[in-house]
């Protein structure tokens, strides 16, 4: 059996590298859900539409790399916490504008709940206003 950390860096890797659902669907239960409080994400309720909108987001910032700040690992509640940083710049295709040739740097947080081995729900804290300003999208 694989430990929940190491479950929870392969599908950071995947999901946070643009690799798409087919990576990442092994290491979730069939249904993952998804939550996050940020506009952008509105409505997106599945770990798959979430996925799926990462792997689109390196048409939009082709130069996309995520970075890993720090985890943690709390076995009792069976969860996992990831604080990342991603950086890209829009100089792609695709978003809500076209390219603006501006960067931006996301700080945010992942919090992966197990069931069993398994990912079964994911929360992700993003302040994407700050994101969508930096990148010129919003004011």
């Amino acid at each position: 059996m694989t430990s929940i950390r190491v479950t929870a860096e392969r599908f950071f890797d995947s999901c946070d590298t643009g690799k798409g659902w087919q990576a990442c669907e092994q290491y979730c239960h069939p249904g993952a859900t998804f939550s996050a409080q940020a506009d952008s994400l509105d409505g997106m309720k599945t770990l798959e539409a979430y996925v799926e909108f990462m792997k689109g987001m390196f048409s939009v910032l082709p130069d996309g790399i995520a970075e890993v700040r720090s985890f943690a690992v709390d076995e009792a509640r069976k969860n996992v916490a990831a604080f990342g940083v991603f950086r890209g710049t829009h100089t792609g295709e695709g978003g809500p504008v076209p390219p603006t040739g501006k960067a931006t740097k996301a700080e945010y947080v992942y919090v992966m709940e197990f069931d069993g081995d398994k990912i079964r729900h994911v929360t992700k804290i993003w302040n994407d206003r700050i994101t969508m300003r930096q990148l010129g999208w919003a004011y």
